[in-house]
Formats: C-alpha cells, structure tokens, sequence
C-alpha cells in the first residue's frame, strides 16, 4: 500500500521537494528563537550589576575630593625633606663692602720716633678707604643633629596629615550605610507589596466574576479595589523613593547605579570584635610621635655646631695686607665652632610646652576611646533587642497568617465582611514588613558595630 498525499518524486526522494519545502517554515523560526534568546539573555545579566557594600566604601573613598590631598601631603613633603636635607651642602655667597675709616693708624708719626733720620717720610700713609668683592663658601661639618631631628618632624607631620586624611574619610561609611541599608529595606519592601498587590488582584477578579453572576456585592468590590489603589500608592512611593536613594548612593561613589542594580547583603559574624582600630585612635598615636620627634629636634639646640669656611676677595687693600694700597686678589681658609652655652630657658621651656600638648593629646584619646566605647555598648545592647523581637517574628507571622486564612474562609462564608478580611491582611502584611524591618535594621547594627571599633567587612 503506498502512502496517502506524496506524489511519486517526492516518495523516491526522501530529502527532495516535499521535505525540504516543509523546511523551508521550520528553519527561519529556529533562526528566531535563536537570536530571541540571543537578544534577551545576555541583555538580563548584563544590566543586573550586583553592587557589594564594601565596594560602595573604596569607590566613596577613592572618589572624594579629600581623596587627592594624600598626593599633595606627599608632594609637600618631599619638597621640605629635599631642602633639608640640603642643609649638609656647601652653601655659596657673594658680597662687596665699601668703607671709610675716619681715623687710621699713622705710620709716619709712629716711624717718625724712631732714632732712624728720615724713616718717617718713606713710608705711606695707611689709607682711609677700603674697597672688597668676596666669594664665600661654607660647610657644615656637624651641626648637632638638627636637620635629622627637622627631618624627622617633617616625616612624622606627613604621616599626620595622611592619617587625618583617612580618617575624614572613614565618616563617609555612615553616609554609605544609611544609603545602602535604606536601599534594601525598599526592595524588600516592594517584594512584599507586589505579592501582597498580586493576591488582592486575584480576590478582586474572583469577586467581579462572582459579581456577574450576581454572587457578590458591589460594596465588596470598592473595598479590595480601595486596596489595590492603597498598594499601588506605597509602590509608587517605593520607587520614587528607591530612585532618590539610588541618585545619594551613585553621587557619593562617584559611579553610576540605576534600577537594574542588585544590592548585596553584607555578610557580618555573629562574634563583635572588641579591639579598636579606629583611625582616629591612630591619629592621636602619630601625634605623639611628632611630638616625640620635636624634642629630640629642641635637644639639638644646645649641642655646638662646626663649620668650615673659605673666602675668595679682590679688593683694596687687600685682605688684611693695609700696607698695599692697590686691587689685588685674596683668601681665606677656616673652620669655626658655635656652641649655645646659656639660651635663657628657651629650650628647658619650649620642652614643658611639649610635655604639656603630650598631656592634653592624651586626655583627648582616653575621652574619644570612652565615647567609643560608650557606643559599642549601645549598640550591643540594639543589637540584642533586635535579635529578640526576630526570634518573635516567626511565631508572630504564623500566627498572624492562620488568623488571615480563617477570616479568608469565613469571608468565602459570608460569616465576615471584606473590610474584616482586610484587616486580618493588612496585621499580616505589617508582621511581615516588620520582620524584614527587624532583620535589615539587625544587619545594619551589627555594621555599625564594626564601623564604630573600626573593623572591616568580612
């Protein structure tokens, strides 16, 4: 029996005409679902950027105009270093000197006593002008340690300033936490509304069916509708909230986050760390050292300090030769000592002064790391709050969803009206909320523990 509906060039070739005129509709719809799924798929992982709190604190912090003063502290330093360090280089001057001497030695009376007939009229009078060009060049040879000690000050200031730096933008975090944090608390409150949206759409389609078939009251119907209205109103809200929150977070990273961002919840220990690493605590530290440093810099004030010296001159007379009256080159060679036996109590005083500002940066540190503490300890106590509400919530909200499924049933029943329904929903939706409240506001906690010791994120 031959089979029905081929002709018979197509039965003798099996990959001939009729096949391959069916193929002719298979092909380019395979082609299609190819490049849809081409289209899409990509594009969906693409524009879902996943976006870490951690991340968030480098950009804000590499994106802050405090961010470059880091590099001008350095260049700063570098320049001041650079000349001090010069202070062991020849130093090298030039000057000139014209003077009139209104009384001078007089050779001529002073020969003249001698028992020598006629010595006084042979020699010349000593001049009274003096005319000098020099060309001087100095040495250090030891100076006490003064440019170390000016050096080390500079160093220790530079270290200063950085941390000063890092500290100013270590505030930035609470500015980021308050972004992010309120950022997940909106998403996950918009999950919550949409699904609560979701289940009253359907009770409303349910009721205008029922409706139709005159099995429901119009009076039902206004309330779920009131209600559809109520959640798209907080949705609307959620969104143009989100998109405030997104606009600080990208402004203060300095990187664009739209609406396709995923926000990442930050994973923290259940342990709190107890030491402080706060840089602040640093700072005070480095400044100590700097104090440290000025006083091995005062204590170099009172040790003595050599030098080598040469002068090259051309003048009249020349050098110390006031019998030459004529221009004639000259120089000099030698080496000097300066000791500062008695300042009057400068330094002794200036010492005290730097005991004192030890003593006043010391209470300073001792009342920041108190009011640190102070802190940790109300938090701690936050966060045991919030873990005991959680530990509640769950039984809460299966309580509360039990109560909603009998007043779901009793309104199926007619026993209560939609208004009492709703009410059962809205005390389940809120001991939902509630939670996601509890568990966000306990995370945020338990970062700002960190943030106060001035520990880092896991």
């Amino acid at each position: 029996m031959e089979p029905l509906g081929l002709s018979d060039s197509a039965r003798q070739c099996p990959h001939g005409g009729a096949i391959q005129n069916g193929n002719r509709g298979i092909v380019p719809l395979v082609f299609l679902l190819f490049f849809l799924l081409l289209a899409f798929s990509p594009v969906r992982g693409v524009s879902q950027r996943i976006l870490t709190l951690r991340e968030c604190y480098e950009k804000a912090e590499a994106s802050a105009p405090l961010a470059s003063e880091n590099q001008a502290h350095t260049g700063i330093w570098q320049l001041r270093d650079a000349n001090l360090s010069k202070g062991w280089l020849p130093s090298l001057g030039a000057g000139g000197q014209l003077v009139y001497n209104s009384s001078v030695v007089d050779l001529t009376e002073v020969m003249g006593a001698l028992p020598v007939p006629g010595i006084g009229q042979l020699i010349k009078p000593l001049p009274h002008e003096q005319y000098k060009v020099t060309l001087e060049v100095s040495q250090m040879i030891y100076d006490g340690g003064a440019v170390k000690g000016s050096r080390a000050v500079e160093r220790a200031g530079l270290q200063v300033q950085k941390k000063q730096t890092e500290a100013d933008l270590y505030q930035l975090r609470s500015q980021v936490n308050g972004y992010y944090f309120n950022l997940l608390l909106l998403d996950r409150q918009k999950e919550l509304l949409g699904n609560f949206l979701v289940l009253i759409e359907k009770r409303l389609a349910s009721l205008e069916s029922a409706r139709e078939n005159g099995m429901a009251l119009l009076s039902d119907i206004d309330v779920l509708t009131s209600e559809k209205i109520r959640l798209q109103q907080q949705l609307t809200e959620n969104r143009i909230r989100r998109a405030s929150f997104l606009k600080l977070l990208s402004d203060i990273t300095g990187t664009p986050v739209d609406d396709s961002a995923v926000l990442a919840l930050p994973t923290v220990g259940e342990s709190l760390p107890g030491e402080l690493a706060r840089p602040e605590l640093d700072l005070f530290d480095l400044k100590r050292e700097q104090l440290d440093a000025s006083l091995l810099l005062l204590q170099s004030r009172l040790k003595p300090v050599a030098f080598g010296f040469a002068t090259l001159g051309y003048g009249n007379p020349p050098g110390n030769n006031f019998f030459k009256d004529e221009f004639a080159p000259y120089y000099l060679i030698g080496a000097g000592l300066k000791w500062t036996l008695w300042d009057w109590a400068r330094t002794r005083n200036e010492k005290q002064v730097v005991a004192l500002q030890k003593t006043v940066l010391e209470g300073r540190r001792q009342e920041l790391a108190d009011h640190i503490r102070r802190a940790l300890d109300a938090k701690k106590a936050e966060i045991a709050s919030l873990g005991a509400l959680l530990e509640t919530d769950s039984s809460l909200i299966a309580l509360r969803r039990r109560i909603t499924a009998t007043a779901e049933s009793q309104y199926a029943n007619g026993v209560v009206t939609a208004t009492d329904y709703l009410q059962e929903l809205h005390a389940e939706q809120q001991a939902l909320i509630n939670h996601e409240i509890h568990r966000i506001s306990l995370l945020l906690a338990r970062v700002e523990y960190l943030h106060i010791t001035g520990g880092a994120l896991p």
